[in-house]
């Protein structure tokens, strides 16, 4: 039987048609859920309790809370704040916070800050939509093992003025993290897998005073980072892979006991120091005696990185300078702890992964 496409399009324009009058559909019930979302202020109140609700909760996008004197969050009602996007409890005498906070799986911002907070709870790890997290100014003594791998939509995360010992290793795991802000707690090391942060622009670790002596060598892998804070700690060697730190605009070093760079290197400025670190670097990997302990030695030395003779620039050596215009990637290498989580190519790359 011969059929027109005449016919045809006849046949598929009411499927067509209602096709399109669902898509419409939808774009008006969703419109109309965002008119209806509600957004409650109770903020300055000085309240020690909440009041019963009158209205329904499902129906708020938004809940502040903040600057009140409430030292805890019922948990039935935190349960009921399906569509919560946005809460701020800051300023209060909360020493904790419920459970039920991991039902909220649509919450982008959570301020949690001044307050007399221990631990987060677990289950927090369930917010997988959360993009920002401030919990400065209490009492953290740690966060939750898993959390970076997880909450992997964070983009800000703020834990200063605690008393954070450590951060956890799967923080290494939070790839859209752009700002990490964990000064003025007790720090006495950083996660060493720190190059998987690709999106990073801002890193503050100072004041952690008596605590903090070192850092780890893949912080001069955090290909976009743009700020760097380490200022009064107790570190006395910079690594020498800062010296790849193309795109860092500030540096703070204030208030260490530094040997490398010498004082005279750093009165110089952030060009000057990142210059001396890029200089020793060369020099160590050049050295024919001295061992290639670090992973990143042995990319150089198979040749992930192309060398640049200063005396001949055109010449390409086989062993020779880390830093240089342009990078080649070899696909099976990757970092040995998480190996084949992320290659070279995507680590290395010059390509910028987000945009302001």
């Amino acid at each position: 039987m011969w059929v027109s496409n005449k016919d045809m399009y006849e046949q598929h324009q009411p499927q067509q048609q209602l096709q399109q009058m669902r898509k419409r559909m939808e774009r008006r019930e969703t419109a109309e859920e965002e008119r209806l979302m509600e957004i409650v202020d109770l903020s300055g109140m000085s309240l020690e309790s909440l009041p019963t609700p009158s209205l329904n909760l499902g129906t708020i996008c938004k809940l502040n809370l903040s600057n009140n004197n409430l030292q805890s969050i019922p948990e039935s009602l935190i349960a009921r704040l399906l569509n919560l996007i946005v809460l701020d409890v800051h300023s209060n005498q909360l020493k904790s916070l419920p459970n039920s906070i991991g039902c909220l799986s649509k919450l982008k911002v959570l301020n949690v800050s001044g307050n007399l907070i221990e631990s987060l709870p677990k289950s927090i790890e369930n917010c997988r939509s959360l993009e920002e997290l401030n919990a400065n100014f209490n009492k953290l003594m740690k966060l939750p093992d898993t959390i970076g791998f997880e909450l992997t939509n964070l983009k800000k995360l703020s834990v200063n003025s605690n008393k954070l010992v450590f951060l956890p290793s799967s923080t290494s795991h939070l790839t859209s993290l752009r700002v990490l802000d964990a000064r003025l707690n007790c720090l006495r090391s950083l996660p060493e897998d720190l190059e998987n942060l690709i999106n990073l622009e801002a890193l503050n670790v100072s004041q952690n005073f008596q605590y903090l002596d070192s850092l780890p060598y893949s912080i001069g892998l955090l290909i976009n980072l743009v700020e760097l804070d380490v200022s009064y700690n107790k570190i006395t060697t910079l690594p020498d892979s800062m010296g790849c730190l193309k795109k860092l605009q500030k540096l703070s070093v204030d208030g260490n006991p530094l040997t490398s760079p010498p004082t005279e290197v750093v009165e110089q400025g952030m060009h000057a120091v990142r210059e001396y670190l890029s200089e020793k670097m060369n020099a160590g990997h050049r050295s024919p005696q001295k061992k290639k302990s670090s992973w990143v030695g042995k990319l150089v030395k198979y040749g992930t990185f192309n060398g640049i003779n200063t005396r001949h620039p055109h010449r390409v050596e086989e062993r020779g300078g880390f830093i240089m215009q342009e990078y080649r990637s070899i696909d099976s290498l990757a970092s040995p702890r998480y190996m084949g989580m992320f290659s070279p190519r995507r680590l290395f790359s010059p390509r910028t992964y987000f945009t302001r």
